[in-house]
């Protein structure tokens, strides 16, 4: 090989490196994405927020950097995590359910926040329309309580016998609260007695089943983080009281529940990454209208069916999805 080739080949060599370490010195822009229970029950969710960020040009580890921080049903952490996204100065944060939204929203009037699963974002003061959001904030509202009188019509036709029904809810949360206020109105509506458990931290709910025991014929449970967290405690409970249940999201029934209602989260996740695109590309979340969903999920337990010794009505069986 002559001197000069082998020179040029040389610095190209040693060119290369330089060039590599200079583009990786670049900050790559970042999410900080706090879920709601844990990495291995959101990892669907994650999943589905991640791969539409990817058809969107976003791809984690070389356009975006994502930071993955998981509050397990624990209110405490909702403050940690969002100064932690504070002094990581991250570029947008996603977060879920309206006590976390709140905590994030205290905690910086700056860093643009999208939400998903907020009920009703205006009532909780999360933002002030739905058309014109304002501030830092905007998101999904799955409006849940709007479909709380859907999900007890759909309990009441699986039992028919269904006189008194036990209402679970997290009180410290506003939403559930606020779903508490919606199904107990449709029970009224329905000619149904019911009985109102609310709980506050997960040493609750064993008392909770304690205080219903055959005084109730089903459970509605409100959705909720801490509730979320410990769905297979609950269901346990409830397969051991005999109590057919209904919940809000598809991960409950997954979890041992008899069935769910609700807004489709792996669509909602993947719309959150769309709005994530918007603030990264220059909008302002404050003027990005609130989304409600479009799609919803209506899923039955055929195993928790017949454990209950419960067959279900050909109607809802050709409305709902099953799963074993």
């Amino acid at each position: 090989m002559r001197r000069r080739q082998f020179i040029t080949l040389l610095g190209g060599t040693a060119a290369w490196p330089l060039a590599a370490r200079a583009q990786q010195s670049v900050k790559l822009r970042t999410i900080g994405f706090s879920g709601l229970s844990t990495r291995s029950a959101e990892s669907e969710l994650a999943a589905a927020f991640t791969e539409r960020l990817r058809d969107l040009g976003w791809i984690e580890g070389r356009t975006i950097a994502i930071e993955y921080r998981w509050a397990e049903g624990r209110t405490e952490r909702f403050v940690q995590i969002a100064a932690e996204f504070v002094r990581l100065k991250v570029d947008v944060i996603v977060t879920t359910s309206t006590p976390q939204v709140l905590a994030t929203k205290q905690a910086t009037s700056a860093i643009p926040i999208v939400f998903l699963r907020v009920g009703d974002p205006v009532a909780n003061d999360v933002v002030a329309s739905l058309g014109r959001p304002g501030g830092n904030v905007t998101g999904l509202s799955s409006q849940s309580d709007d479909i709380a009188g859907k999900r007890l019509e759909l309990l009441r036709e699986f039992v028919p016998s269904l006189r008194r029904v036990a209402i679970l809810a997290d009180v410290g949360n506003p939403f559930s609260v606020t779903e508490l206020r919606e199904v107990q109105a449709a029970a009224r509506t329905l000619g149904l007695e019911f009985e109102a458990l609310e709980i506050r931290r997960a040493e609750d709910i064993t008392a909770a089943f304690e205080a219903i025991k055959g005084r109730t014929q089903a459970l509605y449970v409100c959705p909720d983080g801490l509730l979320e967290t410990n769905k297979i405690r609950i269901n346990t409970l409830a397969l051991g009281a005999r109590l057919p249940t209904m919940h809000g999201f598809r991960q409950y029934v997954e979890g041992g529940g008899l069935m769910s209602y609700g807004a489709k989260l792996p669509e909602m996740y993947r719309r959150a990454a769309d709005f994530v695109d918007k603030i990264l590309r220059g909008a302002k979340p404050g003027e990005i209208p609130v989304e409600q969903p479009t799609e919803f999920d209506f899923i039955i337990n055929l195993t928790t069916a017949k454990t209950l010794g419960l067959e279900v009505p050909d109607k809802l069986l050709a409305l709902a999805q099953v799963i074993e």
